[in-house]
């Protein structure tokens, strides 16, 4: 009988452990991210986020899961992965970088934290009711990138000022940013007697017809705004603009990097260390509807000097000294 026992205490051992250890795999947290283009072109944002994770305690792999979702491109796609992640019952939701993403996550769940990254005004847009009490489940980063919309367009008038017709190109398919980026450049346009263009791109094969359209037009200057396809793309938006020699301006650095022109505005990977942030604070336990929105700090101008020469531009002193990188 002592035998009979003993083997069957050590059988329901060698069940209970594997039950112990699924209950543990269990209780460790879920992250559903919400990626617009691919892991390969979001590798360095990517890393930003887990530094922000990293720097609340969680490493990926060890404390938390991530399960990715990656649109390509193609915003249609988040509706369905935000319910995906709904109905997989992750304990939160990052959407950094991609407002349509931000909407098809808001749209999937009023329980479920989610945290943002965005150019467009998060109040304005619906997201959150005040950037200081968000209120509700939704809680994250706001680049500023609408409201320095208008300041791009001055930069661009003060390296190009002889021009009077400027085009700005939003991708209609993300209608949050783009209606709120065209209101805004329209009313700055107006101050600085400019006459404002708006031209709209979904897709990187749109940008041949665009330039096209730039040349017909005699556009001075180009304000590309800064939804995620433009960011994708930025180096054959640099390419085009100086091969139909287009003076451009964009959001991010990474423009100006590939050759353009010009570029004002955040720092994309900071933006995306701050979702991490943000997002390992609430797996500790923070709620969303106290965390105030973060607005970025961390802004960068950066003139690409060899391609002011190339299209033979005069380039303002004032202009350069106020530039936080010159790229020679």
């Amino acid at each position: 009988m002592r035998r009979r026992k003993f083997i069957t205490l050590l059988g329901g051992a060698t069940i209970a452990w594997p039950l112990a250890a699924r209950a543990q795999q269990k209780s460790i947290p879920v992250i559903g991210y919400l990626g617009n283009q691919s892991v390969d072109l979001w590798a360095g944002r990517l890393r930003a986020f887990r530094q922000g994770l990293s720097e609340t305690g969680y490493i990926e792999g060890q404390n938390v899961t991530i399960e990715y979702r990656w649109a390509e491109g193609h915003h249609e796609r988040f509706p369905a992965f935000a319910a995906d992640f709904v109905r997989r019952g992750v304990n939160i939701i990052a959407a950094p970088g991609s407002t349509p993403a931000i909407v098809a996550a808001k749209a999937a769940t009023t329980t479920i934290p989610v945290v943002f990254a965005t150019s467009a005004d998060p109040v304005e847009a619906g997201f959150v009711g005040s950037l200081g009490r968000p209120g509700g489940n939704l809680t994250g980063v706001t680049g500023l990138g609408v409201e320095l919309g208008p300041k791009r367009l001055e930069l661009l008038h003060e390296f190009v000022p002889t021009a009077n017709i400027v085009a700005l190109l939003v991708n209609p398919t993300n209608p949050v940013l783009a209606k709120a980026s065209s209101k805004e450049l329209m009313a700055a346009a107006n101050r600085l007697g400019l006459e404002l263009q708006v031209l709209n791109a979904s897709t990187e094969r749109d940008f041949d017809r665009i330039f096209a359209t730039l040349i017909q037009l005699r556009a001075g200057g180009l304000v590309i705004d800064g939804d995620n396809l433009f960011t994708t793309e930025s180096e054959k938006l640099a390419t085009l603009a100086l091969r139909n020699a287009v003076p451009a301006i964009y959001q991010f650095r990474e423009f100006a990097a590939a050759g353009g022109l010009m570029s004002y505005g955040e720092s994309l990977t900071d933006a995306h260390r701050l979702v991490g942030v943000y997002t390992g604070n609430i797996l500790n336990g923070k709620k969303p509807s106290e965390l105030p929105v973060q607005q970025s700090t961390k802004f960068e101008f950066v003139v690409n000097l060899k391609t002011a020469r190339t299209l033979r531009l005069a380039i303002p002193s004032a202009l350069l000294a106020r530039a936080d990188e010159v790229i020679e």
